[in-house]
């Protein structure tokens, strides 16, 4: 195994990574609310949680995977006030949440083929596991942690000594409205729903039996409850983006450790915002949501947006505007004629190599992430006239599979003909089948002057314009 750094929201150090179960990692990732399409920000988290498993997997480490998909009780305020998303969202288009739910889960899904970001080993929907997140705040029932409410059944944070230690909250100096709406008869601002009843006046598509009433679990509760069944009662690395800390992945760890008696996650991980370039985090609810779809149409590649990504840092802020994302298709594109002319030159891909770039490159990616250095380190490597395209091509493709770009697919893009010029060739093909070399000659000269050149190989022929 080789030695990997790896910054921790828990302890705000960079720290060794010393897995429970070496070789195998056990990682947990906050997944998609699946109410509307995931906007480039929500895609940039998962961006750098699928760098983080190729630099583990790369360091010979075997990562475990398991991503929830949230498609009911995450409310509109993030909490536990106004109404569950998936339910907004079934308005909205008229649907039945299920059916939303599942559309907008497998839009996620092209997204993220589109990214090149690789799937986890396990999909686990909070829909398939109610059963799980009842017995588990049972548990916590029986433990001493609840109380009920009109509204809900609720934690009792006061009850955990160290609550907030992973945002650092400073919980005296919290104010009503400082940090949640005050549901009528909290205990203690931070206290927080784990399952909550359905409304009187109306029925909810999304609800279930339980010990206290009719209703649907909190957003939290899932994440502690298909985590443990996944992945068991301790866990490596659990991530999200830096909206998690002070409240969703704050009460996981009062729940979790509540219900364990022990410490849960050894390292939290965090990525940044996207910022719109008004300085403000993207939403899905703000003017400035952008989708992968939204790209394409404007003629990007979805890989030039996560190239885009890989040159800043994963903890750092990254402002998007068109104007950058234009220059991050300039160099994206230039990076991909030097792969395509180095795959050219290449005789044959070589297995081992030692070069320093390449040492260089892994050390960059293993400390922490920082593929921004090891992207610089690459443009090093490919500038380096001393060293072969051989050399070269073969280093890529080791590094790439850090990067996700997808350098041994890339190609030259086919040009495309009308279908005349097409006609002519085939013609052309057919006289020289059947030996009418003067007519096939004559066909060739048309569309030399036309500007088309062939060239007759082996695999058949190419048709190429004149340069």
């Amino acid at each position: 195994m080789e030695n990997v750094k790896l910054f921790n929201t828990l302890s705000r150090k960079v720290e060794d990574f010393v897995p429970i179960e070496n070789p195998i990692v056990k990682l947990y990732t906050c997944g998609p609310t699946v109410y509307n399409f995931a906007h480039i920000g929500n895609l940039r988290t998962y961006i750098f949680e699928d760098i983080l498993k190729r630099v583990l997997n790369e360091s010979g480490y075997k990562v475990f995977h398991v991503m929830n998909v949230t498609d009911v009780g995450h409310l509109t305020s993030d909490e536990d006030s106004g109404e569950d998303k998936m339910e907004v969202g079934a308005q909205r288009e008229n649907k039945s949440a299920c059916d939303i739910a599942e559309f907008y889960f497998q839009s996620f899904r092209k997204d993220m083929e589109k990214l090149n970001i690789a799937e986890p080993d396990i999909w686990s929907k909070a829909t398939k596991h109610i059963k799980e997140q009842i017995e588990f705040v049972k548990v916590l029932e029986e433990k001493g942690y609840t109380y009920i409410l009109a509204d809900g059944v609720y934690f009792d944070t006061s009850k955990v000594k160290d609550y907030g230690k992973l945002a650092q909250l400073n919980i005296e100096g919290l104010k009503a409205g400082a940090r949640i709406e005050l549901t009528t008869g909290k205990k203690n601002i931070t206290d927080f729903a784990l399952w909550k009843f359905s409304p009187k006046d109306k029925r909810r598509q999304m609800e279930w039996d339980s010990p206290w009433g009719v209703g649907f679990p909190g957003w939290h509760i899932e994440c502690s409850s298909m985590a443990m069944k996944y992945l068991g009662n301790r866990i490596d690395i659990h991530c999200g983006g830096i909206d998690h800390i002070p409240i969703h992945h704050t009460n996981e760890i009062a729940q979790s450790e509540s219900y364990l008696g022990h410490k849960w996650v050894n390292y939290w991980m965090h990525g940044e915002f996207l910022m719109g370039d008004k300085e403000e985090k993207m939403s899905k609810s703000g003017e400035n949501f952008l989708t992968v779809d939204t790209l394409v149409s404007k003629g990007y590649d979805p890989l030039v947006y996560r190239y885009y990504c890989l040159n800043a840092h994963y903890r750092k802020a990254l402002t998007f505007s068109f104007k950058a994302i234009e220059g991050a298709a300039a160099a994206f594109n230039k990076l991909k004629a030097k792969v395509i002319e180095l795959k050219k030159n290449c005789q044959e891909p070589k297995e081992d190599i030692n070069l320093n770039y390449l040492e260089d490159f892994y050390a960059a990616a293993r400390n922490d992430l920082n593929v921004p250095l090891g992207i610089g380190i690459m443009w090093n490597l490919i500038n380096d006239n001393s060293v072969s395209d051989s050399d070269k091509y073969a280093a890529l493709l080791k590094m790439d599979k850090i990067l996700g770009l997808g350098f041994s697919e890339m190609k030259e893009k086919e040009e495309e003909f009308s279908q005349d010029i097409l006609n002519l060739v085939n013609m052309r093909q057919t006289a020289r089948k059947s030996r009418d070399f003067k007519t096939a000659d004559k066909i060739r000269e048309e569309l030399l002057n036309q500007g088309i050149v062939l060239e007759d190989t082996p695999e058949g022929v190419k048709i190429k314009k004149a340069k």
